[in-house]
């Protein structure tokens, strides 16, 4: 079992630079998708023989717009490196007004409004939403973050609790193209949808993880109220800035994450005795015959289905 910590906004650097990590090793996977986002961080959880995998979603330093995130390399690696689950973080903007910003909310379901991410489709190499381009393969999705690793970061929300970090246990998560925030109209619209939170970055990633048969959750940080709340101001001064918004409540809202994730993996005994659904989750899913799919498509995949075909 590898355990692999995806970054987003603001938590990048926390959980690296932690001393999370014991004897810390950056490598770089090549992928038939390209370069991942980042070097992959690789070593054992601190004192123990949990083996991790941080990948700075974004790139180092910030520099991968979440439009252009290579999902597809980044999926492809984690899973040559042997991870087997992902924790993933995301800021979003909250839509409901009982979740506040400077807490964590593990998102349960997702709703998708990204259109033809990355460049993959222009260029004539497929899309980012799947890995299987040469092959009609079809997933289980109804749950898309993983039952088991819910329970199990669940579990470890009373650590953080007494700390005054609020975790909510369930929401929706709705992801856009971005880079540029909802506009008013489109941030009612998403609360009518029945979102709870609105971000850039989970989707086709968890679709991506499901396909590598890789059980996936998602930590998301709520730094603000969106657009659809009006913001406080002064007499005589404009509404406070919904960037500035953000920008204040980020750093607070990834170390609440950072914490509850270093409490979760001081006992990892729920996923290591819990199977995850995501595991098998391409035993019925490959629906060509299989001896009617290029071997060059095997044996280009061969770490994300290798399994099913005979060597």
């Amino acid at each position: 079992m590898r355990i692999a910590i995806i970054g987003g906004s603001g938590l990048e650097d926390r959980l690296s630079g932690s001393g999370l990590l014991e004897s810390p090793e950056a490598v770089e996977v090549q992928t038939p998708f390209g370069s991942t986002s980042a070097p992959i961080v690789v070593g054992n959880l601190t004192g123990t023989d949990v083996q991790l995998a941080v990948l700075k979603r974004h790139g180092t330093g910030h520099t991968i717009p979440p439009h252009r995130v290579p999902y597809r390399a980044n999926l492809y690696a984690l899973k040559t490196l042997g991870v087997t689950h992902i924790v993933a973080t995301g800021a979003v903007g909250s839509l409901r007004e009982e979740i506040r910003p400077g807490g964590v909310l593990l998102v349960d379901q997702f709703i998708d409004r990204t259109s033809g991410r990355g460049t993959a489709v222009a260029a004539g190499r497929g899309t980012e939403r799947t890995f299987f381009d040469a092959a009609a393969v079809h997933v289980e999705f109804a749950d898309p973050c993983c039952p088991v690793m819910r329970d199990w970061l669940q579990s470890a929300a009373p650590r953080v609790n007494e700390k005054g970090i609020e975790v909510y246990p369930d929401g929706t998560y709705i992801c856009i193209d971005g880079p540029t925030f909802s506009t008013r109209a489109e941030s009612e619209m998403h609360r009518a949808f029945g979102a709870d939170v609105v971000g850039m970055t989970a989707l086709p990633e968890a679709r991506l993880a499901r396909e590598a048969e890789i059980a996936y959750a998602l930590i998301a940080l709520p730094t603000d109220y969106d657009c659809w709340k009006a913001r406080a101001s002064k007499p005589g001064q404009p509404p406070e800035s919904l960037l500035l918004e953000i920008i204040g409540n980020l750093l607070k809202s990834a170390d609440a994450a950072a914490q509850l994730i270093e409490a979760a993996l001081r006992d990892v005994s729920m996923l290591r005795d819990h199977p995850s659904p995501a595991h098998d989750a391409l035993k019925l899913g490959i629906w060509t015959k299989k001896e009617l799919i290029p071997a060059v498509e095997v044996e280009r995949l061969r770490p994300i289905w290798g399994r099913y075909f005979q060597a």
